[in-house]
């Protein structure tokens, strides 16, 4: 009898140690980050992109097949954000004349800053200096002479800078369908010009037109194909066909 019950107690002994090897070979848990909602996917019917799952422990067959179902999602495109053309600037030789439209910036003088007409006679009127000759000058040319001007009795060591904020309008006249004066754009041609002024008329002759410019106190009048540049301050005439 003791003999047998040894014998039971090794056959349970043997047992419990079989099932706590099993248990001691069990996957340990696995951390998966969970996705969040996304009004975007609800909206526009787009995949979630989920972000890689974080994995404590893997032993293989359905968690490993979870696991790759997250490894294998789709991955997250960049969009560079669209580039903004810059603004067409003219040649920084352009000589100022009556009708430009400047912006005047004294660097810490706001009195001073501000947006200024050159009117018929040439000029600019700013405070403290008073008229500032502008005709014929670039907007370097200018910006020298206001501070000149501002050093002598005004501001010890001025900074300025000119900028043109509008250039003078061109004129168009003859054998268009709008003659008239119109706000000059930079790059334009003599073929843009007429189109401004709504095109030619029935009557315009369509090779060549006659633009006078003006520089200086000066005018010279040319005929030109319609691919020439047009200045401001120019003067368009589209002539009338003789058939």
């Amino acid at each position: 009898m003791p003999v047998a019950r040894a014998f039971r107690w090794s056959i349970l002994a043997a047992s419990a140690a079989l099932a706590l090897g099993g248990c001691m070979q069990t996957a340990g848990p696995v951390a998966y980050l969970q996705p969040h909602p996304d009004l975007d996917t609800m909206a526009y019917g787009q995949p979630y992109s989920a972000p890689q799952p974080v994995v404590v422990a893997n032993s293989g067959g359905a968690i490993a097949a979870l696991s790759n179902s997250f490894a294998s999602g789709p991955v997250p495109v960049a969009y560079a954000a669209p580039m903004m053309a810059a603004p067409v600037r003219y040649d920084a030789s352009y000589h100022l004349d009556a009708g430009d439209k400047l912006r005047v910036v004294v660097y810490g003088q706001e009195g001073l800053t501000n947006s200024y007409a050159i009117d018929a006679g040439g000029s600019i009127t700013m405070p403290l200096i008073g008229a500032v000759p502008a005709r014929g000058r670039t907007t370097a040319g200018l910006a020298g002479e206001i501070a000149a001007r501002l050093r002598n009795g005004y501001i010890r060591e001025p900074s300025v800078a000119v900028e043109i904020e509008s250039y003078r309008p061109f004129f168009i006249l003859g054998e268009v369908a709008a003659p008239g004066q119109y706000p000059y754009v930079p790059n334009m041609t003599v073929e843009s010009a007429v189109a401004i002024a709504g095109g030619f008329s029935p009557r315009a002759k369509r090779d060549v037109v006659t633009v006078t410019h003006t520089e200086g106190g000066g005018a010279m009048r040319a005929v030109v194909p319609l691919g020439t540049p047009v200045s401001p301050g120019d003067t368009v005439f589209v002539g009338e066909r003789w058939f």
